[in-house]
Formats: structure tokens, C-alpha cells, sequence
């Protein structure tokens, strides 16, 4: 059977403080179109998870769900051991690359304090505070020596990692990032794990949706393997046996073992 652990096991799992995540029973949709199925999982905090599960698999829709953005038919999200839609400064987002408008003509510096914005409102502008808090989330990513670049003017890995720097500008303990790894070389992904090992050291918890299953087999501490429900959830060595990988993506998948490493493809 896939590996899906049992509300008690939950229970277990979180008795020592709330869960960064915890998802229970969310269906959720477009008009008549259902994108999500009684969802059940939970995050510890301080991990770096992934949300995996092929195309058309409800992972967007689950991000937005868990960003207030989508309003589910059923069932509870709750950051941080509170329910609804999360305040400024508690959740960190990035969209998919290609949902951004790079000819957009704002610098590095303009697109990070724009993370700032939930914290300001309609009316206030930005203070030396949060033009410092933006500056320092451009440091935390290495890019500094771009950050009065014209963001459009950026490499496909300096583009993603502006976008986490305006996530880290919100302050958020949790960050969920969409299809972070989408587009990028080998050199550029190495250095985004890096950077996500570092921050998850520093007590964040990120939540990334990818198809990179392999990555998170190796890389990873959870996974949350999905299509349209939720197939498996824990330990990515747990979640990804062959039987979960089969019901997820309906065989149509290879699955490769070779010593102690996992190598999955289409």
C-alpha cells in the first residue's frame, strides 16, 4: 500500500509544538473542476520538503490554497498552528518563472522591496527599515553586485534567486516556492540547494513544488507526492517506492536504483 501515515501518527509527529503546514482534508477546484481531493499532510518545521506529482496534479492549486489565494470546497489549512489565510510576514511565496513578466523595466532592488509591500499597505511607502530588510535578502542570495540590474537582464539561476530574496524579504518562517528548479542548468540548481540547505539551517521551513523527482529523492528531508490526492507523504525514501510512484503517475514513469542512489525519470 502507499505510504501514508495515519491521523494518529500525525498526532505523534507534532505533539512537541505545531506543524510549519498542516493540510487536512482539502478538496478544492475551478467551477465544476476539481484540482484537489481530501488532501491530508503536515510539515514539521524546519525542514526542506517537496510537493511533487505530475503535470495537472493540483500542486499550483494546493500553493495557492495554502496562500489564501484559492478558497478550498472542504477541509483546513493551518500555518504555524493557525487556521486561515496567513498574515503578512508569516509565509514567504515564488511563482513559476514563467508566470513573471521579466520585460518588466524594475531593477533587483525594486522587485525584492516588493515583498514588502504586504506589510505596508496601500498608502505607506517603503522605510529605511525595509529597504534594509530588502538589501539583506538580496545579500542572503548573492546578488548584491546586481541588485540596481534591470531584473529582465538576469541569468535564468539569478533570476530564481531574486525571486526567493523577495520571498525572505516578507519575513515569512515558511516559504513556499513553485517550480524553483524549472529551466535551470546543473551549476545553477547545485547552487539553489545550497542556498535552500543554508536557510533551512537558519529555522526555515520551505515547501517546493517540483518535478524534479530525483532531486528531492536525494536532497530532500520530506515529500508529499500527489495527484489530485494525496498518494504518499513523509521520508522521500518511504514515499517513493515503486508502488506510490505507479499510483501517482500511472506508470508512466522509470525508476532507476543504482547502489544508494535514486534516479527517476519519464
Amino acid at each position: 500500500m502507499p505510504v501514508v501515515e495515519s491521523a494518529t501518527e500525525r498526532h505523534e509527529h507534532s505533539a512537541t509544538g505545531p506543524c510549519a503546514l498542516d493540510v487536512t482534508g482539502v478538496s478544492a477546484g475551478y467551477g465544476r473542476h476539481q484540482a484537489l481531493d481530501g488532501v491530508t499532510f503536515n510539515i514539521e518545521p524546519g525542514c526542506l520538503a517537496g510537493l511533487v506529482g505530475p503535470n495537472g496534479s493540483g500542486k499550483s492549486t494546493l500553493m495557492k490554497v495554502v496562500l489564501g489565494m484559492v478558497r478550498p470546497w472542504s477541509g483546513e489549512v493551518s500555518i504555524f498552528g493557525r487556521e486561515g489565510r496567513p498574515t503578512a510576514g508569516v509565509v514567504g511565496y515564488t511563482p513559476q518563472i514563467d508566470l513573471v513578466d521579466w520585460d518588466f523595466p524594475v531593477s533587483v532592488s525594486e522587485v525584492v522591496l516588493m515583498g514588502r509591500f504586504g506589510k505596508l499597505g496601500l498608502i505607506r511607502r517603503p522605510s529605511a527599515e525595509d529597504r534594509e530588510i530588502a538589501a539583506q535578502a538580496i545579500e542572503r542570495v548573492r546578488l548584491s553586485h546586481l541588485a540596481r540590474r534591470l531584473i529582465g537582464e538576469l541569468s535564468g539561476g539569478e533570476r530564481h534567486r531574486a525571486l526567493i530574496a523577495r520571498a525572505l524579504a516578507q519575513r515569512g518562517d515558511l516559504l513556499l516556492l513553485d517550480e524553483p528548479f524549472a529551466g535551470l542548468d546543473a551549476t545553477a540548481q547545485h547552487d539553489l540547494l545550497r542556498l535552500f540547505h543554508d536557510l533551512v539551517a537558519e529555522g526555515k521551513t520551505l515547501f517546493v513544488a517540483t518535478h524534479d523527482l530525483s532531486c528531492v529523492a536525494e536532497d530532500f528531508d520530506h515529500a508529499v507526492l500527489i495527484n489530485r490526492r494525496v498518494i504518499a507523504f513523509g521520508r522521500p525514501a518511504d514515499v517513493f517506492t515503486e508502488e506510490s510512484l505507479n499510483a501517482a503517475f500511472e506508470r508512466h514513469l522509470l525508476v532507476v536504483r543504482a547502489g544508494h542512489k535514486t534516479f527517476i525519470g519519464t
